[in-house]
């Protein structure tokens, strides 16, 4: 995939942080066709296949999740070529499933191990090309929508967002943050479609 005639916006970041409720109200906004809008996949294979929260800390469920929702952006970008749909908006991304494996392993040897191998399977390394050149949305928590509910602390909120910060780092992904400051959802979508807008494509 040489040519580059559409934006892909990925919204990324902890849990409870506003993305799906950013991602809903963007695709209303910009009238996005539902094809082109991607929703949480994760919570589709884990209903699929039978994955619960337990199994989060379990390199099989990430990898599964990974190679679903890279297979579904492929779908969906490749549909995108042959349109005149000027943006694919996804709410996550195949870097989501990474940052929970860093999370969850025991020590920084296995976080760098299981990183390694999610990294270098293909569909992933074929993601990572468009990802370069795509727009990520990294969401900062934000104190009082956050919620410890004795699986995750708001100490764990934190330290989900740096590691998201370090992997898109380390990728190589261009990143841009929403601050918590910024909570009004009607101000939040105005900036996103300031951001993604461009003299290639004005409809957005």
């Amino acid at each position: 995939m040489t040519d580059h005639p559409f934006t892909e916006l990925y919204v990324v970041g902890p849990s409870s942080t506003g993305k799906t409720t950013l991602c809903d109200a963007l695709a209303t906004s910009l009238q996005l066709c539902s094809w082109c809008y991607i929703t949480e996949v994760a919570r589709q294979i884990m209903k699929r296949r039978g994955f619960t929260r337990e199994d989060v800390g379990k390199l099989e469920m990430q990898s599964t999740i990974m190679l679903a929702q890279l297979e579904r952006e492929a779908e969906v970008c490749e549909r995108a070529m042959d349109t005149s749909e000027a943006l694919v908006l996804s709410d996550r991304s195949g870097v989501d499933p990474l940052v929970y494996a860093v999370l969850t392993a025991k020590d920084e040897r296995e976080a760098r191990q299981r990183k390694s191998i999610l990294v270098e399977q293909p569909a992933f390394q074929n993601a990572l090309k468009r990802y370069r050149k795509a727009k990520f949305l990294l969401l900062r928590p934000v104190p009082e929508w956050l919620v410890d509910d004795g699986v995750r602390s708001l100490d764990q909120h934190a330290r989900s967002f740096h590691v998201y910060r370090t992997v898109l780092a380390e990728l190589g992904i261009p990143y841009r943050e929403i601050r918590e400051e910024m909570k009004d959802l009607t101000e939040r979508v105005t900036w996103v479609k300031g951001w993604v807008t461009s003299s290639t494509h004005p409809n957005l």
